[in-house]
């Protein structure tokens, strides 16, 4: 494997771990959270995960794993990889409460307390919160990863759909810590520094799995990444999105997410 392609990989992994750094200024700049722009970009980031992991990262795993295994076996294999990285991801939230799911966003306003208890559970909220956050993005950053060294044109646009998708989780990490600390620095720094999970579960990932990469594996970790993005787009983003707007922001930043990775995805044709 040629230097530059890893270097390409991990860079393309580092940009979409590190877009929590996006989230967290947005929040940090602000006294008062735009829920409709919450709606909005939830919605927006569950569109592009649902649309490029049924359209291109589910459709090139079935194409790699028949080409292997043959039309029936390969196609068996790439749905069964498929649900098997929902059952993953599911086991996952199932074990992380609530409170610190990356995926449960929490406004500004409802952060606001006064009492040293109080700023002692958010703090707390925004250490797990970065905890859950590195769980989650280690398997979406071997995702990256492995995606960019095997295919940049298939890598480029699922970093992209992962750097959105990180976006509503680096607000989920700076808010609480802020309203804790005081600090919007610290708030800001860990927020980003979460974010770091994602380059270093690529790198990590590919270390240990380097020389196990084939055909075969490349397709089973794409249709389980296709399963994981699908169940945090309809179990956590979407729920959330509607919770946080009119149920019609979150349905039109939907459809303008799956139009945006549409497009991106015809420029690389």
């Amino acid at each position: 494997m040629e230097f530059s392609n890893v270097l390409f990989a991990f860079s393309i992994t580092l940009f979409a771990g590190l877009s929590t750094g996006i989230g967290s200024a947005l929040s940090l700049l602000t006294n008062k959270t735009s829920t409709k722009f919450l709606s909005i970009a939830l919605g927006f980031s569950a569109g592009v995960m649902v649309y490029v992991s049924f359209v291109e990262i589910l459709a090139k795993a079935k194409e790699t794993l028949i080409s292997v295994l043959g039309v029936k076996n390969g196609t068996w294999a790439a749905v069964g990889s498929f649900f098997f990285g929902i059952l993953f991801i599911a086991i996952i939230d199932k074990l992380i409460p609530s409170s610190e799911n990356p995926h449960e966003v929490h406004t500004v306003e409802e952060m606001d307390g006064k009492s040293e208890e109080h700023k002692s559970n958010l703090m707390r909220m925004g250490l797990f919160t970065a905890l859950a956050i590195g769980i989650h993005n280690f398997p979406e950053g071997i995702a990256v990863f492995t995606a960019a060294l095997s295919n940049p044109k298939l890598g480029i646009p699922i970093a992209f759909a992962i750097a959105i998708h990180n976006i509503p989780e680096g607000i989920a990490v700076a808010v609480p810590i802020f309203y804790a600390t005081g600090s919007r620095k610290k708030a800001f720094r860990l927020s980003f520094l979460s974010g770091l999970a994602e380059p270093i579960g690529g790198l990590i990932g590919y270390l240990l799995l380097a020389k196990f990469f084939n055909d075969a594996m490349l397709g089973f970790i794409f249709a389980s990444v296709a399963g994981i993005m699908v169940y945090i787009s309809i179990d956590e983003l979407l729920p959330a999105a509607r919770e946080y707007g009119e149920h019609h922001l979150s349905i039109y930043g939907m459809i303008a997410g799956m139009a945006v990775m549409a497009l991106s995805l015809l420029l690389f044709i």
